[in-house]
C-alpha cells in the first residue's frame, strides 16, 4: 500500500484523518508515519490538542496493522481494546507519529492466532514528533477480529 493509497483509505473510512487533514508520509512493513498540520488541531495556548496528538498516533499505529495484515491477505476487522499516551512536551508547529511493533516478533505468532481462532492482539507503539524531537509516547492493544469463522477457513483451504 503506498502513502497516497494509504491517506485515501483514511479519509474515506475514518473522517476525523481528514478533518485533522492527516497525511500519511511513509508506509513500510515495520512503520507507518502520519503527519497533521496545526490549524486544525489547535487549542486554546496554540499547541497541539492532546486528543489531536492521541489520533493522530492511534491512527498511526493503526494503519500500520492495517497495511500488514492487507500484506498478509488476511481479512480481518481491526479494533483498539486499549491504550496509553504519555505526553512529553507541548508541540506548538506541524506534528507527526511514527508507529512499530512493540515487538517485531510478535507477528508470526499474531497471524497464526487469527487464522487458529478468528481473533489475535497485537501491541504497538508510536513515536509522537515535533519535528526531529520526541513530543510524546504512544502504546495500544489492538484486536483482530477475522471476517470469517475457523470453519470456514478449513473449508476453505479444502477446496484450495
Amino acid at each position: 500500500m503506498t502513502p497516497e493509497e494509504l491517506q485515501s483509505y483514511l479519509h474515506n473510512h475514518i473522517p476525523l484523518s481528514a478533518a485533522m487533514q492527516v497525511r500519511a508520509d511513509a508506509v513500510g512493513d515495520d512503520h507507518v508515519l502520519l503527519s497533521a498540520p496545526l490549524a486544525p488541531n489547535i487549542n486554546h495556548r496554540d499547541t497541539v490538542f492532546g486528543g489531536s496528538a492521541s489520533a493522530l498516533a492511534i491512527l498511526s499505529a493503526w494503519s500500520l496493522l492495517h497495511v500488514r495484515m492487507r500484506k498478509s491477505g488476511v481479512a480481518a476487522r481491526l479494533v483498539i481494546q486499549s491504550n496509553r499516551m504519555d505526553y512529553l512536551k507541548p508541540v506548538a508547529g506541524a506534528f507527526a507519529a511514527r508507529s512499530s511493533l512493540a515487538d517485531a516478533g510478535q507477528w508470526p505468532g499474531f497471524l497464526r492466532l487469527l487464522e487458529r481462532r478468528g481473533r489475535a492482539r497485537a501491541v504497538v507503539v508510536a513515536d509522537l514528533l515535533d519535528g526531529d524531537t520526541l513530543a510524546g509516547r504512544f502504546e495500544g492493544e489492538f484486536v483482530a477480529l477475522a471476517t470469517t469463522t475457523p470453519d470456514e477457513r478449513q473449508r476453505k483451504e479444502a477446496h484450495s
